[in-house]
């Protein structure tokens, strides 16, 4: 059972230049306890977890870890008072070791100099706690993101923090590393820890989670304190302000003549010839588990990595794509999965994101930007996707994840697409803005144009595609019609087979 309160919240308010972000909220989270805080992108969830580990000061109100206020100038004054916070983007070094990523700051040393084997002895028992067997001596940008994803919270560990937040912690790794975590999870509470989950996944708020607070336009609405009787679509109600009785609201289409055609395409991720066909109008979505190869197939497809063979149709003629400059040309475009490292350039506005590629072709003499052309263009779009921002002048960055993913949708819709490649294209949003974004998808598939869809969440891929593909190590595996297209048949065929 879990005890007394160990973090509080008091009236803590937050206010940016022009921006309420955060308005009185006041709630608490109990010692050997996980509290699952909910609320749409936007919704102040991350300004909440920057002023609890110390990366930004309330403008008001009062912060406390057992009875005593806190008061945090820095991070570093939040490590010492025993908080860790794993974002969903990671703040890690590439260039520097697991092990040296995991002790950064406090590494263990004589005279100045690193004791190394002693560092990797406590790395290794680190990761093995988590159930990690990764070389503590590898270059942390040799690894997956998953596998980062874990470093990150083994640093967190070596803290021996009592006040831990997880932002969406389970997004990019796969199924068995989510049993990894959630069995830490659980080790953590025994410990009497108080634990703040983010996620916008509502099975492991019933699965893990002793209590939520859901969050609205940076306001508190409601704090459950047992999710006993608590329904999913009572929640999202309260999250979104409106009843959203069907999530992926799918409706069949005719689908027209090869939009996408692969005709056996090699290459990296891609272990043996793959054939595939992308009807106008057709939404495919492409399911496999982590290391399936499904993003390293779109990648081929956009000319981010060289295939090795193999020939690529556009309504039925044949391109020649050795880059992405080769497939936006052809009107084959991407929307990565990682897109604040690929998909965006945050310290841009909006609008320059939003125009930043048909800029090429509306230039003045090829060179001279077309100031009225990009504010209509841009304009346009925020109206028309629905991007929720204080301005196009706004930089991107300060957007939320479902807003940035919308711009980015936008830039391509300033193009001519004949091909859209969508890399999972709700990872970190919300259920109100994943249904604004299944009805982008569908507007793009009735306008004709062929959608190749990845996506690790399965029931996403089976509501809104018209026909699921399933890759497994490399391989394409098999075709699915939707009606076919079941939970157990398709991660069945996505599972690795016994020899």
């Amino acid at each position: 059972m879990a005890g007394p309160h160990h973090l509080r919240f008091d009236g803590i308010g937050k206010s940016f230049p022009g921006v309420r972000a955060l308005n009185d909220i006041s709630f608490g989270v109990a010692e050997g306890s996980v509290h699952a805080l909910l609320g749409e992108n936007g919704a102040g969830k991350s300004t909440l977890l920057k002023i609890l580990s110390g990366a930004q000061p309330p403008s008001e109100g009062k912060l406390h870890i057992g009875p005593a206020e806190k008061v945090f100038r820095s991070t570093g004054d939040a490590i010492d008072a025993g908080v860790a916070v794993i974002y969903q983007e990671l703040h890690l070094v590439p260039e520097m070791t697991v092990a040296e990523n995991i002790y950064l700051g406090h590494l263990p040393s004589r005279f100045g100099v690193v004791k190394r084997r002693q560092l990797h002895d406590m790395a290794a028992a680190q990761l093995q706690r988590l159930g990690e067997n990764i070389p503590p001596g590898t270059k942390l940008g040799k690894l997956s993101i998953a596998q980062r994803q874990m470093v990150e919270i083994a640093k967190a560990l070596t803290h021996g923090a009592k006040v831990i937040a997880f932002d969406e912690p389970t997004s990019s790794l796969s199924a068995r590393e989510i049993e990894k975590l959630f069995a830490v999870i659980s080790d953590l509470k025994k410990q009497s820890c108080a634990i703040l989950y983010v996620t916008h996944r509502m099975e492991e708020v019933y699965r893990i989670c002793d209590s939520a607070t859901v969050f609205r336009d940076g306001k508190h609405v409601q704090t459950f304190e047992s999710m006993d009787g608590v329904t999913p679509d009572r929640i999202v109600k309260l999250m979104v302000g409106r009843e959203i009785a069907d999530i992926y609201n799918y409706k069949p289409r005719p689908c027209g003549e090869p939009a996408l055609e692969l005709q056996n395409i090699l290459g990296p991720g891609v272990v043996e010839p793959l054939s595939l066909t992308v009807g106008k109008g057709e939404i495919v979505g492409l399911f496999g588990l982590v290391g399936a190869g499904r993003s390293e197939l779109l990648k081929l497809i956009f000319g981010g990595t060289k295939k090795a063979g193999g020939e690529i149709k556009v309504n039925g003629q044949t391109v020649r794509i050795q880059s992405p400059r080769d497939a936006i040309r052809a009107g084959v475009l991407l929307c990565p999965e990682d897109r604040k490292k690929e998909g965006i350039v945050p310290i841009r506005s909006v609008q320059e994101n939003i125009n930043l590629s048909a800029r090429r072709a509306t230039c003045h003499f090829g060179f001279l930007i077309n100031e009225a052309w990009e504010t209509k263009n841009a304009a346009g779009h925020i109206a028309r996707l629905g991007v929720k921002t204080p301005s196009p002048r706004q930089l991107i960055m300060y957007l939320s994840g479902g807003n940035q993913q919308k711009a980015i949708l936008a830039r391509w819709l300033s193009e001519e697409v004949k091909v859209m490649l969508l890399d999972e294209p709700t990872r970190g949003i919300d259920v109100g803005a994943k249904s604004e974004i299944y009805s982008i998808i569908y507007d793009l598939a009735q306008k004709g144009i062929g959608v190749l869809m990845v996506s690790s969440d399965l029931p996403e891929v089976l509501g809104v595609a018209d026909r699921v593909l399933v890759m497994r190590e490399g391989r394409l595996v098999a075709s699915l019609a939707r009606a076919e297209a079941t939970s157990e048949k398709t991660l069945g065929l996505a599972l690795p087979q016994a020899a």
